[in-house]
């Protein structure tokens, strides 16, 4: 089985070469790394090459013009996951919110569903102990506020830590999507749904980035609340015809 796990990277020069180690050090068969980097200013592609040369096939760099958002960064790492012959795709952030060491668990839940995710929500799973009372309502309410517009059938639908079967992804239109920042992850949840796919939870502990600077703006926040819908009233425009 061969799992390539996607690295959207925008300015994560002082993370990647650590998250990459963790990775490789993960007791996982046949396990490889695709980074995507948006052109970022600091070095982080030139960084990526440079591992990239360390660990021969395992590790492959797509260097993008720009930044042009994570949706679209994914977009370009699907397809080329795909095109290496990849039967499970991963996604996660480059910023150690997305703890290395569950992925194995995460891996072994596969053979139960169609896109495990890394939930921040099921039992078991909770988010950084320091955060402020009125971080942790907002992320608890942006989530709870997708979930019910969408119903979707999962805990966690706007985090980004997961797998995906080859048969999966292949299954929805992801090439369509039409959202840029975070809401992907909702989008991409949904289409799933719509296709009857199976889903699988594993708690995690959500962490706060210790290096580096976050990508999360008001604008993404606002994409988020309206995206979601657009995509109730396309998929009740779909039904009505």
């Amino acid at each position: 089985m061969k799992i390539i796990q996607i690295i959207p990277t925008y300015n994560e020069v002082e993370n990647l070469p650590i998250l990459v180690s963790a990775l490789f050090s993960l007791p996982v068969d046949n396990f490889n790394i695709l980074i995507v980097d948006d052109n970022s200013p600091d070095g982080t592609g030139k960084l990526a090459d440079r591992l990239a040369q360390e660990h021969h096939r395992k590790l492959r760099v797509i260097h993008r013009h720009g930044k042009e958002g994570l949706g679209k960064a994914y977009i370009d790492g699907f397809r080329c996951a795909l095109d290496q012959g990849a039967d499970v795709i991963g996604m996660m952030d480059a910023d150690f919110s997305h703890p290395p060491d569950r992925l194995p668990i995460m891996i072994e839940k596969l053979d139960q569903a169609d896109v495990v995710i890394g939930s921040r929500y099921t039992p078991g799973g909770s988010v950084d102990k320091d955060w402020a009372f009125y971080r942790k309502a907002l992320s608890w309410f942006g989530n709870l506020y997708a979930r019910t517009i969408l119903n979707l059938p999962i805990k966690d639908v706007t985090g980004g830590f997961r797998l995906w079967r080859r048969s999966a992804l292949e299954a929805i239109p992801f090439e369509n999507t039409c959202s840029s920042g975070y809401v992907f992850q909702v989008e991409l949840n949904y289409l799933a749904k719509l296709a009857g796919l199976r889903f699988k939870e594993v708690p995690i502990y959500f962490a706060e980035r210790t290096r580096g600077t976050s990508k999360m703006s008001i604008t993404i926040q606002l994409e988020a609340a309206y995206r979601v819908w657009q995509l109730r009233n396309k998929n009740n425009h779909i039904k009505s015809r």
